[in-house]
């Protein structure tokens, strides 16, 4: 079997020197690339994150190869940012040749690219595929019409992780960061800060992801019942952001320009924690000279929110078949057998990424509640899913990505000394605008 991950940046320039279902071709990798299209038992697939995603999908392909020794994968890995750059090209231009045979799409972006495109994704309903046994909310970010057009992977239930070893040093256990609110959470940053040049947990700059999960955890919407956006006199919102430039202010969060360093501020650099989606933990254990030193808790809870909680939930992601793949029956067979069909695969990328299911079989396993090293020997998965049970719902609506990218700006703008209020009725205007309101 050859093995190709091969990491690329793609951008719209980049976007017709991609070969249909064959992966990117450049440089010395034409002639690799030339030949693996030859190969009738392989699959392009286009997903993100080495340690999560990828990991997952290689140990999918390795079970699928037992009794499809033939078969194989070509990974490309590329970023959420530029594969939503790379669609936007291949779709506006009409030749889905350029498409994988298999994406990996964000939750909150499915219904949008699906009822936009409703020729971009196959129609699974009749694949095969038992979706019955995939948990309900999970599912119905892939469902349009009643039509299935998606296979749901993984659980995005939040998490906060912390080098207990750093806390220490300044006086501070986990427990001491379990059930409060921000307002304790930033008293306690700002003596941690202090006593150790350690920020309590890192965000990417230029990003709203961290007020999206505050807002959740307090039972929040974004948007009203019409569908339009919820950001003025929005009262958890609001707040939401009160807390960010807070935190900001007092670097009890640090930021990063990429995802590359957001990912190092925690592993090598001065953030002692993270908080995100559960699949955040595949990253933190790539720093394996930290083992043992990490512990998992919930999340801090808005202060002053009635009904607020200590539980979120950041991201997850459907596996998609496009219309462009060269062999439907075999991809959906795959998918059949692994995500959809194997608590072996479950019970490997459990522990080895941190890839909580959604498949409900997969639930059954022992996996869940046996004692995890890195963190010292805490049950990691069996709290994770007892957090899963207690999160709030959340509506991300078809024109999530815009609301995101409005309110990014908005923050940026009000750690920068600008007015709350004026902020999110310019976010509120930007995402109308965009809806065509």
């Amino acid at each position: 079997m050859k093995r190709k991950v091969l990491a690329v940046l793609l951008s719209a320039a980049m976007a017709f020197s991609m070969t249909a279902c064959g992966g990117g071709a450049s440089g010395g990798e034409s002639s690799k690339e030339a030949s693996t299209q030859e190969n009738a038992n392989e699959l392009t697939v286009w997903a993100w994150d080495k340690a999560f995603n990828i990991y997952s999908i290689e140990e999918a392909e390795k079970i699928y190869q037992k009794e499809n020794p033939d078969f194989d994968l070509n990974v490309v890995e590329v970023s959420w940012e530029d594969m939503q750059t790379q669609l936007s090209t291949i779709l506006s231009s009409g030749d889905y040749s350029q498409l994988p045979d298999i994406l990996l799409m964000q939750d909150f972006a499915y219904q949008k690219y699906a009822m936009t495109y409703q020729d971009l994704f196959t129609d699974l309903t009749d694949s095969g595929i038992d979706f019955s046994q995939f948990s309900e909310g999970k599912l119905k970010t892939s469902v349009v019409d009643g039509k299935n057009y998606g296979v749901p992977f993984d659980n995005g239930t939040e998490v906060a992780a912390y080098r207990i070893d750093l806390l220490e040093q300044a006086g501070y256990t986990v427990d001491d960061l379990t059930d409060i609110d921000w307002d304790k959470f930033i008293e306690i940053g700002k003596d941690v800060l202090d006593k150790t040049g350690y920020s309590l947990f890192s965000t990417q700059a230029k990003s709203s992801d961290i007020i999206m999960q505050m807002v959740q955890s307090a039972g929040g919407s974004i948007w009203k019942e019409d569908g339009t956006p919820n950001f003025v006199g929005n009262k958890v919102l609001e707040k939401s952001m009160d807390v960010y430039k807070e935190l900001f202010d007092t670097g009890v969060m640090t930021t990063a320009n990429s995802w590359d360093e957001y990912i190092a501020t925690f592993t090598s650099g001065k953030a002692l924690g993270a908080i995100n989606g559960c699949w955040i933990l595949a990253s933190v254990e790539s720093a394996e000279d930290t083992a043992g030193n990490w512990r998992v808790t919930n999340m801090p809870s808005l202060p002053g929110i009635e009904g607020a909680t200590n539980y979120s939930n950041q991201g997850g992601a459907t596996w998609a078949i496009t219309t462009n793949c060269k062999n439907v029956e075999m991809a959906e067979d795959f998918f059949a057998k692994t995500f959809a069909g194997s608590t072996e695969l479950y019970d490997t990328i459990l522990p080895g990424a941190g890839a909580l299911s959604t498949w409900i079989p997969a639930g059954e396993s022992e996996v869940y509640s046996e004692p995890q090293e890195f963190y010292g020997g805490q049950p990691v998965f069996e709290l994770i899913t007892e957090y899963a049970s207690k999160t709030p719902a959340f509506d991300v609506g078809v024109y999530f990505t815009e609301a995101n990218d409005a309110l990014a700006v908005a923050a940026t703008n009000i750690c920068s000394g600008a007015d709350v209020e004026s902020e999110l009725k310019n976010a509120e205007d930007t995402v109308s605008f965009n809806m065509g309101n």
